[in-house]
């Protein structure tokens, strides 16, 4: 009988699991005793949470051993952060690709999910949103179809050591109902919403033939992003009694070493280098098409060449401002989209293989959350130098002589 690796096990659906547990699972000789291998078989099936559109399935596969804290005078790693804000497939097949680009490269990647995207439109009226109608929203519901495909992803996201975060829900971003206007308390309920609509799909879909999410939302969410960056003042005090780690809402950040507020890892977009122009502008997809099409999204075709090369290299130049100077964190924003002819996609595969380049020592394409891990193993005195250097600035004396007295 061919070799079923735990991992593949996971994936299937609980009937499917429970089978193997019996049949493709047991490993001892015919002696074994019919309990032995029950209990084996129950051991294998995954925990199913509520009405089984969640279930824990173990610690997450795929990720990185314990950080361990910088020794004296050693050079830090050059992190890379990739993260998608919404994560809901919309049939152009563009998770799928950076889920496979992030494989074929060792990346992990933080996936910010809509809880929306997990709620059929003909059940709306059971999202509330603050200041707002029943049921409204800024972004659109998704097909059945579309809820199935996005429900496969993630669980393939997660299941190959990717974080889900969460992008709250209806994303409103202007008028009296912005998310800048809203309290901690709304908050809390815009977050309480968002929870039921990713732990409790299956009741609201009605979707019986599909696997569960292999995690326990409620202990794997630790970190968001809030609709255009707005509300982040109001949403730390909630973020914080929560228990969540890092918020990555902060707009116009520094290439710098991050900084906590209010107890919470701060991990803002950061301005880096606009090529062709003497400021600067946010590492996101979005503000750089803000910049190139003044908010088109379908621009003449004939700018696609020059623009597509003008993104790459702001990216690029992002990373090497940091891989040659302070070696602060690099954090880049993106959404599933093909605006402007899909070019701020292939801007971020490209820089994402050049950044990958074997030529780049110690750099590591990193979830958030695996991020906050390595910074909270980190000594507190590494950390105040380190947060010290201004961007682009070079340690005095170069990595072992700044960091041997911290």
């Amino acid at each position: 009988m061919r070799a079923i690796s735990r991992r593949n096990l996971l994936g299937m659906g609980v009937g499917a699991a429970a089978a193997l547990g019996v049949a493709g699972c047991a490993t001892g000789t015919d002696t074994q005793s019919d309990k032995q291998r029950a209990k084996n078989a129950v051991q294998a099936r995954p925990k199913l949470i509520g009405d089984g559109s969640t279930a824990d399935t173990g610690p997450q596969p795929n990720q990185p051993k314990a950080p361990e804290r910088l020794e004296p005078g050693q050079t830090p790693p050059q992190f890379v952060i990739f993260s998608w804000d919404g994560a809901g497939e919309v049939g152009n097949g563009l998770f799928p690709r950076f889920l496979q680009l992030a494989k074929d490269h060792g990346a992990a990647m933080t996936f910010f999910l809509s809880g929306l995207y997990l709620l059929p439109e003909s059940k709306k009226d059971l999202y509330l949103p603050p200041n707002n109608r029943p049921g409204a929203s800024d972004i659109g519901y998704l097909t059945d179809e579309h809820i199935k495909v996005t429900l496969k992803n993630v669980r393939q996201a997660w299941l190959e050591g990717h974080e889900v975060g969460t992008h709250f829900n209806g994303h409103f971003c202007t008028g009296s109902g912005s998310v800048k206007g809203w309290t901690p308390e709304q908050w809390q309920s815009e977050i309480d919403q968002a929870m039921d609509f990713v732990t409790k799909w299956r009741t609201h879909t009605g979707f019986q033939d599909m696997d569960p999410l292999p995690f326990d939302y409620r202990k794997e969410l630790v970190g968001g992003r809030t609709p255009c960056l707005l509300g982040q003042e109001n949403l730390l005090p909630t973020a914080k009694n929560l228990g969540w780690r890092y918020d990555a809402s902060s707009p116009g950040g520094l290439q710098m070493w991050p900084r906590k507020k209010m107890g919470v890892w701060d991990y803002p977009l950061q301005q880096i280098p606009f090529p062709g122009h003497s400021f600067e502008v946010l590492s996101m997809d979005y503000n750089i098409l803000a910049n190139q099409s003044k908010n088109s999204t379908r621009a003449p075709s004939v700018n696609y060449p020059g623009w597509r090369r003008q993104a790459t290299d702001s990216y690029i130049s992002g990373f090497q401002r940091a891989y040659e100077t302070n070696r602060a964190p690099f954090f880049i924003g993106n959404h599933f989209e093909e605006w402007n002819g899909g070019i701020y996609m292939d801007a971020v595969e490209e820089a994402l293989k050049h950044i990958a380049n074997e030529q780049h020592e110690d750099v590591r394409l990193v979830s958030f959350r695996q991020f906050t891990d390595w910074l909270d193993a980190q000594d507190p005195q590494v950390l105040a130098k380190l947060q010290g250097l201004s961007v682009g600035q070079q340690p005095a004396g170069g990595w072992k002589s700044y960091l041997a007295a911290a």
